[in-house]
């Protein structure tokens, strides 16, 4: 099954009561048992929900995984990876993340005896230069929030399997329509199923999706146990979102392409970062492993001026100034202020996020429209 097919019927069955097309809403937190333990494979709807299950086998056919899990949130997915370690370990991460990932890394897991190191992943050297004995687990964004850097999965796993550690990597920004980590030889893939895989900005969730029984095995326990588990009216949504992303993605390159090149030739505009730019530090590796550029990407204007950053950001009438990515429809962001704030300054400008940086979520409206609103805004 092709993958434009699978959003569609990837792990899906139709309803064995009704024969329903689409998964029901399963809108119940217990399950009828005929003898303690008998039961039709759900007991309690934190362990097993069949909207959940719907959701989670096709995250799992998708990613071309084994194994899917659906959480509350992008962040209780990565808390649940981040329960995988133990004090005294070490994980190795991409320098330039989300923020909140960060955040998670350093206050919370940190304090637990956690140890991280933040490294450029650009060069696969700088990785291998941070691995000890302590090392568990590599952590990857690829493309990279919001700097758009592209890390070489098959060789960052060529290393992990050389040292025996983990490789994790956070594929939101991709999705899978786009590159598929199990395929490169990753452990895990993460989702903040928030943005693209739900894809109308109406829902909050998290995904993992992996090969290894064992692994799922322990992950699945973690779910249960910790409880981060997500609703099944969330389910039902991301589902339902997922059956259009190959068309979405479709459009949302197509006009990220028209934007970025229309940055990049703009008078007040000093540096774009776009995969899909020829100049892109790894834009060879981005034609490798992706079968196209995204709708991410990032500019500073000319000066690095921060006033004329916000001022940009506010006058935007058809991109919306806010938090989020990956909707149907265009978003714009100051990282400094708002994704990216709680990673301290010298670090946020030691990978690149300086304060005149503006991120675009570009979405799938019209491009003539999109040109339009950032002419005026940026003037």
């Amino acid at each position: 099954m092709k993958f434009n097919t699978k959003t569609i019927h990837g792990g899906q069955h139709h309803d064995p009561a009704y024969g329903a097309v689409m998964p029901p809403i399963y809108q119940t937190s217990t399950y009828a048992q005929t003898t303690p333990g008998g039961h039709k494979g759900f007991e309690y709807s934190r362990t097993h929900n069949p909207t959940r299950k719907a959701l989670e086998d096709n995250l799992a056919s998708i990613e071309s995984g084994a194994y899917g899990l659906a959480f509350g949130s992008g962040l209780a997915a990565i808390d649940a990876v981040m329960k995988l370690l133990k004090p005294g370990d070490e994980v190795v991460s991409t320098n330039d993340l989300y923020g909140g990932s960060y955040r998670l890394f350093k206050q919370i897991f940190e304090p637990f005896g956690i140890k991280f190191h933040f490294v450029g992943m650009q060069d696969v050297q700088a990785i291998e230069e941070k691995l000890n004995a302590h090392t568990r687990m590599i952590w990857v964004e690829t493309p990279t929030n919001p700097m758009m850097n592209i890390v070489d999965l098959e060789a960052v796993s060529k290393v992990a399997k050389k040292h025996d550690v983990l490789l994790a990597v956070d594929n939101t920004f991709a999705t899978p329509y786009l590159q598929r980590p199990l395929e490169m030889g990753a452990d895990i893939v993460m989702h903040s199923a928030t943005k693209y895989l739900g894809g109308h900005s109406d829902v909050v969730m998290g995904a993992l999706v992996v090969n290894d029984k064992a692994l799922a095995e322990r992950l699945y326990f973690i779910q249960n146990a910790s409880g981060g588990i997500c609703g099944p009216m969330d389910s039902f949504l991301v589902l339902r979102g997922i059956k259009t992303l190959h068309v979405r993605m479709q459009r949302h390159c197509e006009n990220a392409r028209a934007i970025a090149e229309f940055l990049v030739n703009h008078p007040k505009i000093e540096k774009v970062y776009w995969p899909g730019l020829k100049d892109h530090r790894n834009h060879d590796i981005a034609q490798k492993q992706m079968k196209d550029f995204g709708g991410m990407l990032s500019f500073v204007t000319k000066g690095n001026n921060y006033e004329e950053a916000i001022r940009i950001v506010e006058r935007l009438k058809v991109f919306t100034l806010a938090e989020s990515l990956g909707g149907v429809e265009s978003l714009a962001g100051h990282p400094a202020s708002m994704t990216h704030a709680s990673i301290p300054i010298a670090e946020r400008e030691k990978s690149g996020v300086v304060d005149a940086l503006i991120r675009l979520s570009v979405g799938i409206e019209d491009i003539d429209d999109l040109l339009a609103d950032l002419k005026q805004a940026i003037g």
